[in-house]
């Protein structure tokens, strides 16, 4: 089975210069290396090709963010496997083989996901996938070892193999065929979770999606955008909305569209009493551009099969964390 590492970078010298040693130390013998730059105006290709001839650099024209920058790289990768790695992703040893192991005893399962720790704690698991997504009645995506802000620590507890519902973009293996099957990600996205949308389809397809926890990556967060950027926001909100209209069964979809946009009002509004109304700006904003480009994921909505129709793990993650004050995915009911 062949094996591409793809670490997409933009303007990423010194994430590349932190990173990159541990990509290539516990990776050379079972993948090759590439690095696809998205237009970036700083030293990064110069830096590659004096300190690492051996990696692969693929050259996109602009900078599209994360969906189009991958989806523009990888039509020059020949691999069964995309091994989609953040830049600021430190692996550790025999990372690939678990889930090599897992990709070839199970032709069902099109992505998977490993173990997410925090580089900066190593003892708790990262905000960005922790141990596996899950996602609610309301699309809210939650994981394994995080609800919302709260952490778990990592006690060995999400150490197995089981069935998720989404994977993280920060290290996300996908097979290739499937990713090109399912055209990779919506560049309407631009960033921020078009993973879930794109894990979403494939659930959509009947594929599985895994979590494997012999295999584990530490992942810094927030060092492209940070959570306090309003446009992080904008983004998070307005692609939540593209996800549920895109993905969610056609009995449910007016409903749950309906409730999010009243519960994304709550949340500009609990923005504002913690003085943070940039924010409240950016779900306004959202909402517009949500608004705008409601004919083109409808017409997105006709493209996908909805062959698997059972998508949320619990009915509302928000009354169980907010009003029940369960902060561990171990008290869900």
């Amino acid at each position: 089975m062949k094996i591409a590492v793809v670490i997409l970078n933009w303007n990423g010298k010194p994430l590349l210069e932190k990173f990159l040693p541990s990509v290539v130390k516990f990776s050379n013998d079972d993948a090759e290396i590439y690095v696809a730059d998205n237009n970036s105006t700083d030293d990064s290709i110069s830096f590659l090709k004096e300190k690492y001839p051996e990696i692969k650099i693929i050259k996109n024209k602009t900078n599209g963010g994360y969906a189009k920058g991958y989806n523009d790289a990888l039509q020059h990768v020949k691999a069964d496997v995309y091994a989609l790695v953040n830049s600021d992703i430190e692996v550790t040893k025999d990372w690939l083989k678990p889930v090599i192991k897992q990709f070839k005893g199970n032709k069902n399962t099109a992505a998977i996901q490993p173990k997410l720790l925090d580089y900066k704690d190593k003892s708790k698991f990262e905000y960005a996938g922790a141990a596996g997504g899950f996602l609610d009645f309301m699309g809210y995506p939650y994981c394994k070892g995080r609800i919302f802000m709260e952490l778990e620590k990592d006690q060995n507890q999400y150490d197995d193999t089981y069935n998720i519902f989404w994977a993280t973009g920060a290290c996300f293996f996908i097979r290739s065929e499937v990713f090109h099957q399912l055209k990779g990600f919506d560049e309407d996205y631009f960033a921020h979770q078009e993973e879930i949308d794109l894990c979403w389809r494939i659930q959509n397809e009947d594929y599985n999606i895994q979590y494997v926890g012999a295999s584990t990556v530490y992942h810094i967060g927030g060092a492209t955008l940070k959570e306090t950027n309003p446009h992080k926001t904008y983004l998070n909100f307005r692609n939540s909305l593209f996800s549920i209209c895109k993905n969610v069964p056609k009995r449910f979809v007016f409903f749950v569209i309906f409730f999010r946009l009243i519960l994304d009002g709550i949340a500009g509004v609990k923005f504002i009493f913690e003085l943070r109304p940039v924010h409240t700006w950016a779900i306004i904003k959202a909402h517009f551009s949500f608004y705008i480009n409601l004919p083109k994921m409808l017409k997105k909505r006709k493209a996908i099969s909805f062959k698997k129709t059972k998508y949320y793990h619990k009915f509302s993650i928000v009354w169980e964390h907010f009003i029940l004050q369960k902060n561990k995915f171990t008290e869900l009911n």
